[in-house]
């Protein structure tokens, strides 16, 4: 979803200067955000057309832009957290079902970076179809990190420290049992790239795949994270802002162990149980 679209035009002279025709102005702010974009991708020629993103919760803008430059399409985005260390450290080169990071830069005080544009609606109504989608870009992304130590976001050990002091809080026996259970399989199980905030809203579907977004929360972290993460906030009800049937959730589960859990040699049993 999209609003308030602005355009600049960018034009070589023959001195090999750069001069700018600014159509559509919004003022100081749409001038701040053609400069960060110039000073990422200093040779962009042609008009420029720099189009803000909503929340699919509340319609409030992101600090996300769309940015059409000639026949390709981008987009700009204020980072937060280590989104940069993420996205740099893992995805500089290519990956299937992850925009493609294509550098940054910092402007006052704050960090901007651009990536590829991907196409597709959020999925708010997880189908099988879409399900399939996101677990078969999950995966690809899972089988290719799987066993990295090179955790340069620092995720683990905090999540570690966070879940522990968590467990302080529970008061029943039973509870604090299980949520001992809970924390011995965050402890052995094995780890790979998970995104630690995997709602389905940070999925994009499109008619052949899925792209999962939004990474500033991720990390080398136990590999059931993201599935569980994805699937937690699903409900069948009416009313439910993530909808998914519960036979399609038995369904994820399943298909997420045939297709990739199952070849680390790990039992169907251990993997339920975590």
């Amino acid at each position: 979803m999209y609003i308030n679209s602005y355009v600049f035009r960018i034009v070589l002279e023959k001195s090999g200067t750069i001069c700018y025709n600014i159509k559509n102005a919004g003022g100081a702010y749409m001038e701040k955000l053609k400069n960060i974009f110039l000073k990422i991708n200093p040779s962009a020629i042609g008009d420029i057309a720099i189009v803000p993103f909503l929340s699919e919760e509340d319609g409030a803008e992101y600090s996300v832009w769309k940015i059409t430059c000639r026949d390709r399409t981008l987009v700009l985005k204020k980072a937060k957290g280590r989104e940069i260390d993420i996205y740099s450290s893992f995805f500089a080169d290519a990956n299937p079902g992850v925009p493609k990071f294509l550098g940054y830069t910092d402007f006052e005080n704050d960090r901007y970076f651009l990536m590829e544009y991907v196409s597709g609606r959020p999925m708010l109504v997880c189908d099988k179809d879409s399900v399939i989608k996101a677990l078969d870009a999950l995966i690809a992304l899972q089988e290719r990190f799987w066993g990295c130590e090179n955790d340069i976001a620092s995720l683990y050990e905090e999540s570690l420290v966070h879940r522990k002091k968590r467990g302080e809080y529970i008061t029943l026996p039973e509870l604090s049992s299980c949520y001992e259970d809970y924390m011995t399989a965050y402890r052995t199980l094995p780890r790979t790239l998970c995104h630690d905030d995997l709602l389905p809203f940070n999925v994009l579907v499109s008619e052949n795949s899925a792209s999962l977004i939004d990474w500033e929360t991720a990390g080398i972290l136990p590999y059931p994270t993201s599935l569980a993460r994805l699937l937690a906030h699903t409900e069948e009800t009416d009313d439910a802002f993530f909808f998914m049937a519960e036979s399609d959730r038995e369904y994820a589960i399943n298909y997420y162990y045939d297709n990739f859990v199952k070849k680390k040699d790990i039992s169907y049993e251990e993997y339920r149980h975590s």
